[in-house]
């Protein structure tokens, strides 16, 4: 598969999205990103604005395999990952898989659990594998999480601590629909939902391909400077406690690379940065105790340094 092909492909998926998700081709697009990347999504939004259709009409139209984890206090690691039990017709312990060995994995209100089985898929996220009891299984591939989170100032939410936070490729939102579009989304679902008729486009196999010709974009010298640029500068920031992370760098990049495919091209530019530099650094810093007293966000913080930083020519 070559860069059009590619960029073909990637059209046609989100358009085929945007049935189920209307008027909200942005978020598509990075979603997008994310998959091609090899990466994982979360969304902190309110409830009702689309975030699991989001993530179940991106499994039925890349045609992979779907399951839905709901988070609550109770929920153990075990739920996650799965169980080893013992067969007494055979006589032998078997692996009994969890719902976390599938394509796309929605990880619903991740924010509710706790803090152990919040972790629970820290490897499945990082290594696309699962250890239980001393053995480790595998997961299939593609491998993607996209995790909904509400907003922290609601009850009954645990905070996601930074490792976990940083695994996650791009944070996003998805936001209430302007007037036009609400509308259409109404009218559109009177008669049925549009998740019911959605067809699968591709395969697990040329998604694949697709993560492979992203990886293979090319990224100039000058490329890699300017993302150092400004991720060095997220450490030296006195507005921020906590800089960007070696992951944060290479994160750009890759989604540098899903921009540029998507694009139509096998090379990176400055404004393939620049477009999804906020959603995937913001949430791998830490604002610094007088900044946290004022009223900036992470996500203003980057803005800002994203400015300063000359854009190679």
């Amino acid at each position: 598969m070559d860069h059009v092909a590619a960029a073909d492909l990637c059209r046609r998926i989100a358009d085929n999205v945007e049935q189920v998700i209307y008027g909200k081709r942005a978020v598509i697009e990075r979603t997008l990103v994310a998959l091609i990347a090899g990466g994982h999504m979360l969304f902190e939004d309110v409830p009702g604005v689309g975030k699991t259709m989001l993530a179940r009409a991106v499994a039925g139209t890349i045609g992979c395999c779907f399951s839905r984890i709901q988070f609550t206090p109770d929920l153990l690691p075990s739920d996650v990952t799965g169980v080893t039990i013992y067969d007494q017709k055979t006589g032998e312990f078997r692996f009994r898989e969890g719902p976390v060995f599938t394509h796309i994995l929605l990880a619903d209100e991740v924010n509710r659990a706790t803090p152990r089985t919040q972790s629970s898929l820290l490897e499945a996220m990082e290594e696309r594998q699962v250890t239980v009891d001393g053995v480790t299984h595998c997961l299939p591939r593609p491998f993607m999480v996209i995790a909904t989170e509400n907003p922290i100032e609601y009850e009954g939410v645990y905070p996601l601590p930074e490792s976990q936070l940083d695994r996650f490729l791009i944070r996003d939102r998805i936001g209430y629909p302007d007037h036009a579009s609400e509308k259409s989304v109404v009218a559109r679902q009177l008669a049925g939902h549009p998740i019911e008729k959605l067809e699968a486009i591709t395969s697990a196999d040329e998604v694949l391909e697709l993560q492979q010709v992203t990886a293979a974009c090319h990224v100039a010298d000058a490329i890699y400077d300017y993302v150092l640029s400004l991720v060095e500068a997220t450490r030296q920031s006195e507005t921020l406690y906590l800089g960007a992370s070696p992951r944060g760098t290479l994160a750009l990049i890759r989604c540098a690379q899903a921009v540029a495919t998507i694009r139509g091209r096998d090379f990176v530019e400055p404004d393939d940065l620049k477009q999804l530099a906020v959603p995937t650094l913001a949430h791998r810093v830490l604002l610094s105790a007088e900044a946290r007293m004022g009223d900036l966000t992470t996500a203003q913080v980057v803005q800002e340094l994203l400015e300063r930083i000359p854009v190679p020519v």
